[in-house]
This record gives C-alpha cells, sequence and structure tokens, in this order.
C-alpha cells in the first residue's frame, strides 16, 4: 500500500491467505482485519499499523 510508504515509511507485503481472510499484521500481532460488515479502510490499516509502530498520525 503506497500509503503505509508515504506516511510512515515502511513497505508491505501481501500474501495469498485462505479464501476470504483478510488481516494485516505486524510483526505477527494482527492489528486490523475483514469484519461482518467488511474490509477496513486504507484509513483504518495506516493508523493500525502507525499505532502498533508507535508512530501515531
Amino acid at each position: 500500500m503506497a500509503a503505509l510508504e508515504q506516511e510512515l515509511g515502511v513497505s508491505a507485503d501481501m500474501k495469498v491467505g485462505p479464501t476470504g481472510s483478510f488481516f494485516v499484521d505486524v510483526d505477527g500481532k494482527v492489528v486490523a482485519e475483514k469484519r461482518f460488515d467488511g474490509f477496513p479502510s486504507e484509513d483504518e490499516i495506516v493508523s493500525a499499523v502507525g499505532r502498533a509502530l508507535g508512530k501515531e498520525r
């Protein structure tokens, strides 16, 4: 995601997982994931990763 690199200076790797799954982890800890009502927004993902890295927006 370009926003992670632009706003936090980090890069992301995408990996194929089980059908229907979606989660974002930082050092093995899940910080954002697909919910019953849909996927997290890009802004929610960047905020969650920032919090996990101690780089609050």
